[in-house]
């Protein structure tokens, strides 16, 4: 009979809730990370493992995967919600576990692939780096207009236009604060620069970045950043549950016979939400299909629900897309290239 292990983990830390459903019996061991090695030699090759997904989770499944008859990766945002009732303790966590695991009752993450992963952290990385480059030129566009000298958002894009506003008579301390926020601009646009380069070509190793990127409107770095958040596109059963994935479906409210569909969930991957509205809003421009479809909503509820769902109309066609491995000789016209 196999035993269930629960696995509280953190930083530098483990507990462990071994769970013998034969004998109904519980117990709890602490172990550092660094000594992985002693929890190691307590394992069995019958045993079920179930650890949250943390930061440091695929380095301890690497430890332990050969050890164990199998190991699930869990959803936290599932598990947080089962366990809200019980006293949050690590001890308690890694009980809930066992016991939820030895009934089969968990939401399960599957783990990226080391390649998938990195592309995905670098991602993000970007991402955080165009959010910060943001707000610095608003800063600049604040800074400025207190000073009586109004300038556009969208002008302070290119190197030129930067160093055009250290021109500008303003006082020495204001004009100090300037000099140091353009130069960080500029540093970020050289980061960036250099992400999106080693974006596209890992991008280039991927699976299936031949097929996205047939899709006229994904390029190789969104094509790249796609596929490093939908992962093995054979983990979805269908396109919806895809697009409940990148949380571009709506909240539904349920009261006797009356049923409400609200605003979308927002629980999935934000950075594959944005890249695939921003890959949206080049799709329609040549797509008769998306553009007819995003019109026609366009026209009764706005164009920011229309967008949304035109993109998770999108997500539809890169699921069948990756799913029957189509490479598109003529995507507007969904001609399909014959090998």
């Amino acid at each position: 009979m196999s035993r269930f292990l629960g696995v509280d983990l953190h930083k530098n830390v483990f507990t462990v809730n071994f769970y013998d459903k034969s004998t109904e019996t519980h117990k709890t061991s602490n172990y550092k990370l660094k000594n992985i090695e002693s929890f190691k030699h307590e394992l069995l090759k019958d045993d079920v493992v179930g650890v949250e997904m943390t930061g440091n989770t695929s380095h301890f499944v690497s430890k332990i995967k050969d050890k164990v008859k199998d190991v699930k990766i869990l959803n936290p945002l599932r598990l947080s919600a089962i366990s809200k009732s019980v006293k949050k303790t690590d001890k308690n966590d890694a009980r809930t576990i066992s016991e939820l695991l030895s009934m089969g009752n968990l939401s399960e993450v599957v783990l990226k692939d080391e390649l998938t992963a990195q592309i995905s952290s670098i991602a993000n990385t970007r991402d955080k780096f165009v959010h910060l480059r943001t707000t610095l030129k608003n800063k600049i566009h604040g800074l400025l207009n207190a000073y009586g000298i109004v300038v556009k958002r969208d002008s302070l894009s290119s190197k030129k236009s930067l160093l055009a506003v250290l021109k500008y008579n303003i006082p020495p301390i204001a004009k100090t604060e300037l000099e140091v926020i353009v130069h960080q601009i500029e540093s970020l646009n050289e980061s960036i620069k250099k992400l999106d380069k080693e974006i596209e070509k890992c991008g280039k190793s991927l699976d299936g970045i031949k097929n996205i990127t047939s899709i006229k409107g994904i390029g190789e770095k969104s094509g790249a950043i796609l596929l490093s958040v939908i992962g093995d596109i054979n983990r979805f059963k269908d396109a919806k549950r895809l697009a409940a994935y990148f949380g571009i479906v709506p909240i539904v409210r349920q009261s006797n016979e009356k049923e409400w569909h609200g605003h979308i969930t927002k629980h999935g991957n934000k950075l594959g939400r944005t890249t695939l509205v921003q890959c949206t809003w080049v799709a329609i421009k040549y797509s008769k299909y998306l553009r007819a479809f995003y019109e026609k909503l366009k026209a009764k509820k706005g164009s920011g629900k229309a967008i949304i769902a035109t993109a998770k109309k999108l997500l539809g066609i890169i699921y069948n897309t990756l799913k029957n491995k189509w490479v598109f000789e003529d995507f507007p016209n969904y001609v399909i290239k014959t090998v």
